[in-house]
């Protein structure tokens, strides 16, 4: 895993490899409303069923034809209020759905997009979408300004870096966010608009071959204070003899300085395990000489059979002392599930392909409208 802050592989790589995936991250939190917001563009939907089930098939020679990455294009778009789930949105579709170019900063999923302005360092995210399993229709105009930029590079060196290609950019690791969500009530009627001023995040994430087949699982956060900015990163190789990678990024806000600890000693206990939630510590300890933090993932936002985000605390200590306790974003990510069959079955219930009718995801979605309903 190749770790970088050039802004210069922000750009669509047009990645043609059976099973390669790229995806650009948003997220966003008003702590004052309990509003937050997080939007995936995807050039490969490395979660898709669909695109495993072809991937699989081609592998193993049941098809001739491989699967090419932009026909697994999607766009994902959740809303939470005060860590319960408003919506839950993920569409996919084949290339027509997708544009960008090789030489600019941007990306279009059906009316969904974001520019990149360079002059101002701010990017402009359009949101337009129907959302008719849940009778919503959803509209957003969101102005994410950098606040922080950092130079920070880092090869692979497992295997003497003859491994395949999977690339993190760090691109921003603090914005200021502000702009207006509308959510319209197709059922109700009514249309309510969330004014929106927020902290966000955002990097983008691309690999040469399915995340399973080299990536185990991996934990990531972020957490921001008027003392202290986080963003942690690790990362664990399917063959055990590499490395784990792991990272912290911590910025002092009080004297702005920016030291990146990416030699870390960490430590999981109390795992969990679920039908839904594949295993995974509900504690997490990074540490390096002095510096260390300890997360506490207390709440589950989002849960999937591959994946986890939770609400956490995440505590900064120094010489084995609490500097402080910093609410933020934890996620964690299990590939390996994505080889189960069963598991895809479940996941075809959270994402719509366009133009394949899903029993799964519409009645997966009957039953969470209800809920809505009901509420």
């Amino acid at each position: 895993m190749n770790i970088t802050t050039d802004s210069d592989q922000e750009v669509w790589h047009d990645m043609r490899e059976p099973g390669a995936y790229e995806w650009w991250y948003f997220d966003a939190e008003d702590t004052t409303t309990g509003v937050s917001v997080v939007l995936i563009w995807f050039a490969g939907f490395p979660f898709s069923p669909y695109y495993t089930n072809h991937y699989e098939k081609w592998k193993k020679k049941i098809i001739s034809a491989p699967p090419l990455p932009s026909n697994y294009s999607a766009f994902s778009f959740q809303l939470y209020e005060n860590g319960d789930e408003v919506v839950n949105f993920i569409r996919e579709g084949e290339h027509e759905l997708f544009e960008s170019t090789r030489s600019e900063i941007g990306i279009r999923f059906e009316k969904n997009s974001f520019t990149f302005n360079a002059e101002c360092d701010e990017y402009t995210l359009d949101i337009d979408f129907s959302y008719p399993a849940r009778h919503k229709k959803v509209k957003a105009n969101l102005s994410f300004k950098s606040t922080r930029r950092i130079r920070y590079e880092k090869k692979d060196t497992n295997n003497d870096g003859n491994v395949p290609l999977h690339q993190w950019l760090l691109s921003v690791p603090k914005a200021d966010v502000e702009g207006l969500i509308e959510v319209t009530e197709l059922q109700k009627g009514g249309v309510r608009k969330i004014p929106f001023r927020a902290k966000g995040y955002h990097d983008h994430n691309l690999g040469a071959v399915p995340m399973q087949e080299y990536i185990s699982r991996w934990y990531w956060g972020r957490a921001f204070s008027k003392k202290f900015d986080i963003v942690y990163y690790v990362v664990f190789f399917k063959n055990n003899e590499y490395k784990p990678l792991t990272l912290l990024l911590l910025q002092n806000n009080e004297s702005d300085q920016v030291t990146v600890h990416d030699s870390m000693r960490f430590h999981e206990n109390h795992f969990r395990y679920g039908l839904f939630a594949p295993l995974h510590s509900q504690t997490l300890t990074l540490l390096d000489k002095k510096i260390g933090i300890e997360v506490r993932h207390h709440k589950v936002l989002d849960t999937g059979p591959f994946y986890l985000r939770f609400a956490s605390d995440i505590v900064l200590t120094r010489d084995g002392q609490n500097i402080e306790t910093i609410k933020g974003i934890s996620e964690f990510l299990d590939p390996s599930r994505l080889q189960s069959r069963m598991m895809r079955l479940f996941t075809c219930c959270r994402v719509c392909r366009d133009g394949v009718p899903s029993i799964m995801y519409k009645s997966y979605n009957r039953l969470k409208g209800s809920f809505d309903w009901k509420n």
